[in-house]
């Protein structure tokens, strides 16, 4: 048996099953009918059966009739409720949007941007994964996030990269430092002698330091290192050392009295994007999730570069010069 009938004949079909008048359905549904009666026989030739015995004066459900009736307004219930299952997701009134994000955004834009969210869209549940950006990368795949940002451009075929924003590297100065008192950027090449702090190699913000200084041919040689982010400002703040950071990675923990200065010469720029499963759309809820993380990010970095253009990717493997040395 073919099934070809539709919505539409079935509420034809119920409406009758519920006036037994012919006259009457013509009136609720606005067909005529002669029109009702077509699709009545439609319906009984699809099925190869009758649903209805008519007379001249009276039209009474069949056995089997009563039987469909009753399957009929059993698919209609689940047809109106996959309608509105369906509206309330577009409408993102409820809903489950999952999101992976390195730990520098996870403390910084995340948070702010899920708060504002929750708020705009009550129904929809929120949950946060802070990663690297290779297990990112891997939940993406898995298809246990709906999307990951990160500040790695993932080179696989089955991943999609959306550039959101480029994040300009800042110096983070101590309150008492000669450099503190300073408003302009500071060159890579005049801080290269400076006690730094930073983070251990493979750190993504490690080999953008090691980058910028291996243009000037020096290597970069930090006098602490660290993973935490709280642990680098904290060290700032007690005059340890300066410390090179992402502009968003920065503001994690961020400590009295410190001071950001941009880096120039080179203009670093570490990449943040949205990766996402490739031929797959993002639902409604996790699109407009996106765009608050959006305005977050320019919001609590003003420096972000709004469109990706200039950002230069960290090499994974780099040979420098120690000037000291002259050893590679």
């Amino acid at each position: 048996m073919q099934i070809n009938w539709s919505l539409r004949e079935l509420d034809v079909f119920l409406v009758l099953a519920s006036t037994l008048s012919f006259r009457r359905t013509s009136a609720q549904v606005n067909l005529s009918q002669s029109a009702v009666s077509g699709v009545i026989a439609r319906l009984e030739q699809t099925l190869a059966v009758k649903l209805f015995d008519r007379t001249t004066r009276s039209v009474q459900l069949t056995a089997t009739g009563q039987v469909f009736a009753e399957q009929a307004l059993l698919l209609r219930a689940q047809t109106d409720e996959a309608v509105r299952a369906v509206r309330n997701l577009a409408e993102m009134q409820v809903g489950q949007v999952t999101l992976a994000a390195l730990p520098s955004l996870a403390a910084t834009v995340v948070p702010a941007a899920c708060a504002r969210y929750t708020a705009l869209y009550p129904g929809v549940q929120l949950q946060i994964v802070d990663t690297l950006s290779g297990p990112a990368f891997d939940l993406v795949r898995a298809g246990r996030v709906d999307f990951a940002l990160t500040a790695a451009n993932p080179a696989y075929a089955d991943l999609d990269y959306q550039p959101l924003a480029a994040d300009r590297f800042v110096l983070l100065i101590p309150p008492d430092h000669a450099l503190a008192a300073g408003r302009g950027p500071l060159r890579w090449l005049d801080i290269a002698g400076l006690a730094h702090i930073s983070m251990p190699l493979p750190a993504s913000v490690r080999q953008y330091a090691d980058a910028a200084l291996l243009e000037h041919r020096i290597r970069f040689a930090p006098a602490y290192e660290v993973e935490h982010l709280a642990t680098i400002s904290a060290m700032v703040a007690c005059g340890l050392g300066v410390c090179a950071l992402p502009e968003l990675a920065a503001a994690v923990a961020p400590q009295p009295g410190v001071v950001r200065r941009r880096l120039v010469a080179p203009d670093m720029a570490r990449p943040i994007g949205l990766v996402t499963r490739r031929h797959r759309s993002l639902s409604p809820a996790a699109t407009a999730l996106v765009g608050l993380l959006r305005e977050e990010m320019a919001r609590l970095a003003p420096g972000l570069a709004p469109v990706l253009k200039k950002a230069k990717p960290a090499p994974p493997a780099m040979c420098v010069i120690d000037k000291t040395k002259g050893k590679p």
